[in-house]
């Protein structure tokens, strides 16, 4: 969504679009990196929960900040806490895995986690993609349906042509394929800001869903274990019987 906000929206270049985006992933290394480091002991319910919470709390700050007039700055903070919240879920969530299984298990169980995860952000970015595209449609054609500069032939015309889906495309975009149609300029004029409306409304509507989607998951974290996993099931199953044949012969001798 941010990328489509900065690129399309504003019409930053993908240089600097990608500038952007550096404080993501610079927090998400960080905390992938640093919480194991600095925290070794910490709880991974714990540490997931927060992770969670920063993504949530990310996507409401960006939500809260997003509107027509909005720059490109408005995305900073967002992806600080979205990006530690992400890194933060990388730093726990494989090892809690792994460890939950014996040994000979984990590659299996490691290939299971990494298709869901792929699995989970191709469902995400099509479920996202998919209530953009719809809310962008409907107040995009509200709109024109209300806005006096738009005659009513042209507004019912675009009611018939648009109410499959509308693409995500940018004001220099439009207007040019407004003009390209002979469409009058205070005409043209009210249908490119409409436009700019429905997509903000868009991205406002994808962000609200991603958004309840972290704060479920917040609430679903409460089966992951409070503290640390240490030794996995067959190091523990190995080490019993290794231990009891070692204590029986010098159990023998003392005898």
């Amino acid at each position: 969504m941010v990328p489509l906000f900065l690129s399309v929206a504003l019409g930053l270049s993908a240089v600097a679009t990608g500038v952007r985006l550096l404080p993501l992933s610079v927090t998400l290394l960080l905390a992938a990196v640093g919480v194991p480091r600095l925290f070794p002991n910490a709880s991974p319910r714990r540490v997931v929960q927060i992770g969670f919470f920063s993504l949530f709390a990310g996507i409401v700050i960006l939500l809260a900040l997003l509107n027509v007039g909005a720059g490109p700055e408005i995305v900073t903070w967002p992806l600080l806490l979205a990006g530690l919240g992400v890194g933060a879920l990388a730093s726990q969530l494989g090892s809690v895995t792994v460890s939950a299984v014996p040994d000979e298990q984990s590659g299996e169980v490691g290939g299971v986690q990494n298709t869901v995860t792929n699995l989970g952000a191709s469902i995400g970015t099509a479920l996202a993609g998919a209530v953009l595209i719809s809310a962008l449609t409907t107040s995009f054609l509200t709109g024109v349906t209300h806005n006096p500069n738009v005659p009513k032939d042209v507004a019912s015309k675009a009611q018939v042509e648009l109410a499959g889906g509308i693409p995500f495309m940018s004001d220099k975009d439009l207007q040019a394929q407004l003009n390209k149609a002979g469409v009058p300029a205070k005409t043209a004029d009210a249908i490119v800001t409409e436009n700019a409306n429905a997509r903000i409304d868009g991205l406002r509507s994808s962000l609200s869903l991603l958004a309840i989607v972290a704060l479920i998951a917040l609430f679903a974290t409460r089966r992951i274990p409070a503290q640390q996993p240490s030794a996995s099931p067959a190091s523990e199953a190995t080490a019993s019987p290794a231990s009891e044949a070692t204590a029986s012969p010098a159990s023998e001798a003392t005898a």
